[in-house]
């Protein structure tokens, strides 16, 4: 069932309310985190009306539109929506899991793939972009939580990652992302988003070629947004909070934490 325009539109504006009053709690300036909407098993119609909403609330004090970034978790749906939304030129953001012998369709679309956690598939993005003739932003995904459950390099495995993408010349690197712990404890939540932080830091400031400017921390969702706005995410991804609670996929056990 499609969400309709101004629900849409209230959900977005409580989002970046919280964000906003995040932002001052953790004395970081206004505008610094950027918000993600993330899209796993949303229509085409809903994104779109939200993309809408989000830009005819989004006035910025230069007067220029903003671009909106869109999360997708499942190739099959960022190739699905990718038609229906290509006129409203967002940033569409892989944010899942990435098969080898799905990079062709994904890079059909994506113009970030946030979920590259081995050598295998940096070589694997960076073999194809030579064949498109383009450049792709990257984020190196990292299991900070350790949890068996989710996506990403080991912490002590990120750095060969990282030094994979950073020396293809077709792949740009952008920064890092994980999913926080599945914890109600809020300690342990920041820790493994401070431990992120730590990595960035280290990685951005080492001076070796093709690290300067991973400078994005993508992490935090509907739930602990203000736990990952006080540990220096520059992008929030959130699902929930804007589109509502997602259909429980029957039959389907490990489902990861909605956004």
């Amino acid at each position: 069932m499609t969400t309709g325009a101004t629900e849409l539109a209230e959900r977005l504006a409580r989002v970046r309310s919280r964000v906003a009053a995040a932002e001052s709690a953790a004395g970081r300036p206004a505008g610094s985190v950027r918000l993600l909407l993330a899209t796993k098993t949303q229509d085409a119609a809903t994104v779109r009306a939200a993309v809408l909403a989000d830009i005819a609330g989004a006035a910025t004090t230069a007067g220029t539109a903003r671009r909106v970034l869109l999360g997708e978790n499942r190739v099959q749906e960022l190739v699905a929506k990718g038609p229906d939304l290509a006129d409203l030129a967002p940033e569409l953001h892989l944010i899942g899991p990435l098969q080898s012998n799905k990079v062709n369709a994904a890079l059909r679309w994506a113009t970030c793939v946030q979920s590259v956690d081995s050598t295998a598939l940096a070589d694997r993005l960076a073999r194809r972009c030579a064949d498109d003739d383009r450049t792709l932003d990257v984020l190196v995904q990292v299991n900070v939580s350790g949890e068996p459950t989710k996506h990403g390099a080991a912490p002590q495995d990120a750095l060969d990652v990282v030094r994979a993408v950073a020396g293809h010349h077709r792949l740009q690197l952008r920064g890092f992302m994980t999913v926080g712990a599945n914890t109600p404890d809020e300690r342990a939540v920041r820790a493994g988003y401070a431990a992120l932080r730590d990595l960035r830091d280290k990685v951005s400031g080492s001076g070796e070629a093709g690290t300067g400017d991973a400078v994005e921390l993508s992490m935090g969702m509907s739930r602990d947004l203000e736990a990952a706005v006080a540990e220096g995410a520059t992008i929030v991804r959130i699902g929930t909070a804007v589109f509502g609670p997602r259909p429980v996929r029957a039959g389907v056990p490990g489902t990861a934490p909605a956004a």
